[in-house]
């Protein structure tokens, strides 16, 4: 047999994996080793999860493995050096396996077995000696039997009786006389790759911050933290004893709360072998979790949250001044730690956990810069085009278990061509583009086809601006905004960036380049007026025309004019879903309107950014009022609290708040231009480039302006001065650098008074929404107009005049909200 074929997949005889609740299987094999070898290199993969086990121990430090990939196309192994782990002798190797993705239930429609009817196991052991190699493989001479794992599953959890563990069973010696003989079980050899993804593993352990007594008398745990990952305890007691964990994002009345987690169990259990101090933690699960239900006699300063997902290396952070943004931030990054298991999911608490490709499509520029998702999001971007050349389309989740096809769609299909974008664009690297690139024209050919004879996308099914925070709670894809509109103005984006990445990589740049031309034309013909207006009028739509260069630069204007109009008549409270929310600050700031931005960004009434984090949120929520002011959850049955979709905004903050972008693709060159506002008096960012770390901190005392900048060797760098008086343009080299400088007088530190024209009150967007609040408050369903003609020459006091009955509190806070403007001491 040829050496890589001295190997083959192998399964139990037994048990029957079409139905929950079945024993996991281990397999076990006794070999002699003649002396210590050279090298030793064990190579394992499952269909399942699996734990390999080596001489009495697990081998590696792995979890979860091999992750969750396209497995017919794409399997992932993992490869150890186990030279010391060998003994002259004899030895054991085996291993334990789960269900995980492949054999479990898996995904909102219920159904199991996605991949296989039962767990596999892959284990190739080479043993080199120096003068000859010997293999070890799995085969039939492997042996299988249960143990103490009875049941496992990624949304209900794992039950566990140490009662029945084999002791010994991994080790030399034991007696396997009833075991059973494995069985062949057909898979591709071909499909074992190593991915190039970083592994899933423990990240870190947290302590309990609390332990109270819920009303019915149960005793719960929280963490602190909204996090992926199980729970770690230890444990003394009587053999029999069980201790049960019940896990839940959420409490609502002292007691948790697992509406969110849909019919998802997420509760882990195990029974007491006896005898001594015993530890455990689940193997083949995790969940989405900050609070946990103790049931049975171990004591909570026993137990730790085991923060599970894959290993990607830190890459950007932010602080501020102002913890409420630092809370927003946060609640980001945990969010995608939490949902980087392996695969980036929508959420990894409730029974779905899928690969949607609009919620990473949206976040994909600021992941990119969080940590470094160069592996993670190259082994999803290989499954993604093999599935589609298998399937004739980019799946809405990778990998696909959905039971219907996926037919294209704007900013969830797309991403087939807006990630590797993103990813070209912070790494600088063309290989990401050549490998994506049949997947990317595949795509765009593929929906250019499908245009109308105005050359508009103006048919088929669109996920629109999902959960606009207007959208009927039964429908997330019924917002303001155009479905057809949205989608156009996508493909006004992923067309540009297709031509782009065409000319990076000398292909096809004519076809692509007038691809994008066509359907700009088509955009501004169907939905945009000669003066800049577009259709629907809502922020969405202006936010996707600013920020995917459909406008000219008049119409331009007028657009971030309207929007900020918008978004000032809304009370600076959310209006966008999926598709807007990562822009509306950018084009916001972009088009002038910088104070508003700030202002959208900083508003805690609901929906907002910081509503969640004035709720007490350490995650990003799926909608804007996942939970409720009243402290209810959304019972939409579509409800999560940890969805990162919406933390979007984030790269919005790296860049403006921090003042840190790349300029050209990879960091070579930087641009430097933080854009202070909303109150904040310092901020820093901190990016670990592809050349090395970069650093922007300024910081305002007493009228005067620091900078700092620190960029890599063999970088450079337009910094832009914030705020200075002389408006500062440096052009710098790798190194550290420090500017200091007075600021001018605020110009728009005069106090208004009562007398104050409105007209003149309505240019001060801060001013304006706090009066607009107090009339919404004071007279609901009466309007302020600071725009109309007749605005120039009436004031708060003259309005008073007109108003019958006006009670003091609405003429005192009225006074209040002028007080709230800069330069009030």
């Amino acid at each position: 047999m040829p050496i890589d074929q001295q190997a083959g997949f192998i399964t139990a005889p037994f048990g029957d994996w079409t139905r929950p609740g079945t024993a996991a299987p281990y397999f076990r094999r006794e070999f002699q080793a003649p002396s210590a070898p050279v090298r030793a290199v064990l190579q394992v993969s499952a269909i399942g999860l699996v734990e390999p086990h080596l001489n009495g121990s697990p081998v590696g430090d792995e979890v979860l493995a091999p992750g969750w990939t396209s497995y017919r196309h794409r399997l992932a192994d993992s490869h150890y050096d186990v030279t010391e782990r060998i003994a002259m002798g004899p030895n054991v190797i085996g291993a334990i396996l789960g269900e995980g993705w492949a054999v479990g239930r898996l995904g909102f429609e219920g159904r199991r077995n996605h991949y296989s009817d039962r767990p596999a196991l892959f284990l190739r052991l080479e043993l080199d000696y120096g003068d000859h190699t010997e293999i070890i493989g799995s085969d039939q001479e492997f042996q299988v039997s249960t143990g103490a794992v009875l049941s496992n599953d990624l949304y209900d959890g794992e039950s566990h009786d140490a009662r029945l563990e084999p002791r010994g069973w991994d080790q030399p010696g034991f007696d396997a006389a009833k075991w059973s003989p494995a069985e062949p079980f057909e898979w591709n050899l071909d499909a074992l790759i190593d991915t190039g993804a970083p592994p899933i593993r423990r990240i870190e352990e947290i302590d309990p911050v609390d332990v109270a007594t819920s009303p019915s008398g149960k005793t719960i745990l929280d963490f602190g933290q909204n996090i992926s990952g199980r729970v770690r305890f230890t444990v003394t007691g009587k053999a029999g004893q069980t201790v049960q964990l019940r896990h839940a994002e959420v409490c609502t009345g002292g007691e948790i709360d697992t509406e969110t987690l849909r019919t998802a169990v997420a509760t882990d259990r195990y029974v007491l072998r006896g005898g001594g101090t015993e530890t455990w933690e689940p193997r083949f699960t995790f969940h989405g979790f900050r609070y946990v239900e103790l049931g049975g006699d171990v004591e909570p300063d026993k137990l730790r949250a085991v923060v599970l997902h894959s290993d990607m290396p830190r890459t950007g952070w932010l602080e501020t001044s102002d913890d409420r943004l630092n809370r927003l931030h946060a609640n980001a990054v945990w969010s995608m730690r939490d949902n980087f298991v392996g695969v980036p999911t929508d959420c990894p608490q409730r029974d779905e956990r899928l690969g949607w490709t609009g919620d990473l499509n949206a976040f994909a520029p600021a992941a990119s810069f969080l940590h470094d998702v160069r592996g993670v999001l190259g082994s999803w971007l290989a499954d993604l085009a093999a599935e589609q050349r298998e399937k004739g389309y980019v799946p809405w989740v990778v990998p696909d278990v959905l039971s219907t096809p996926s037919p294209p769609t704007a900013l969830w299909s797309d991403v087939a061509v807006s990630l590797p974008w993103a990813l070209y664009r912070e790494y600088g690297d063309a290989e990401i583009l050549r490998r994506s690139y049949p997947s990317m024209t595949t795509f765009i050919r593929d929906v250019a086809d499908r245009l109308d004879d105005n050359d508009l996308w103006s048919t088929g099914f669109q996920f629109g601006d999902w959960l606009d925070p207007d959208a009927p709670m039964d429908n997330p894809a019924g917002g303001k905004t155009d479905r057809h509109l949205v989608a156009q103005a996508f493909l006004c984006k992923t067309t540009r960036e297709m031509a782009l990445a065409a000319e990076v990589l000398g292909e096809d740049t004519t076809e692509f380049a007038q691809l994008a031309d066509r359907v700009r034309t088509a955009f501004r013909r169907e939905y945009v007026t000669p003066s800049g207006r577009i259709s629907g009028e809502t922020a969405t739509a202006y936010a996707l025309a600013i920020r995917f260069g459909i406008l000219d630069d008049d119409q331009r204007t007028t657009a971030g004019d309207r929007l900020a109009e918008l978004v000032a008549k809304d009370g600076y409270r959310i209006a966008t879903g999926f598709a807007g929310t990562p822009h509306v600050t950018a084009a916001l700031s972009e088009t002038g309107h910088l104070e508003e931005a700030y202002l959208l960004l900083t508003e805690t009434g609901c929906p907002s950014f910081l509503y969640p984090v004035t709720m007490g949120a350490t995650t990003i929520w799926e909608r804007w009022d996942s939970i409720r002011p009243d402290g209810t959850i959304n019972p939409s049955g579509m409800t999560s609290l940890n969805h990162y979709a919406l933390g979007a905004v984030v790269d919005w903050m790296h860049r403006v708040i921090g003042g840190l972008e790349a300029d050209e693709p990879g960091y070579r060159s930087m641009i430097i231009a933080p854009q202070p506002g909303g109150g904040l008096t310092r901020a820093k960012v901190d990016h670990d480039t592809p050349h090395g770390r970069a650093s922007v901190a300024w910081r305002i005392t007493d009228q005067r302006m620091r900078v700092e900048v620190s960029i890599p060797a063999g970088t450079t760098a337009t910094v832009v001065l914030p705020l200075d008086p002389e408006a500062r343009v440096e052009r710098v080299a790798g190194g550290e650098h420090l500017w200091e400088y007075a600021l001018p007088e605020d110009v728009s530190a005069e106090r208004h008074t009562m007398d104050t024209p409105l007209q003149t009150l309505a240019k001060d967007p801060a001013v304006w929404r706090d009066l607009t609040a107090v009339f919404a408050e004071h007279l609901p369903g009466i309007p302020i107009d600071g725009t109309a003609p007749e605005a120039a020459g009436i004031s708060l006091n003259g309005l008073l005049q007109h108003i019958p009955g006006a009670s003091p509190d609405f003429e005192s806070d009225l006074r209040d909200a002028l007080g709230h403007q800069k330069g009030r001491s």
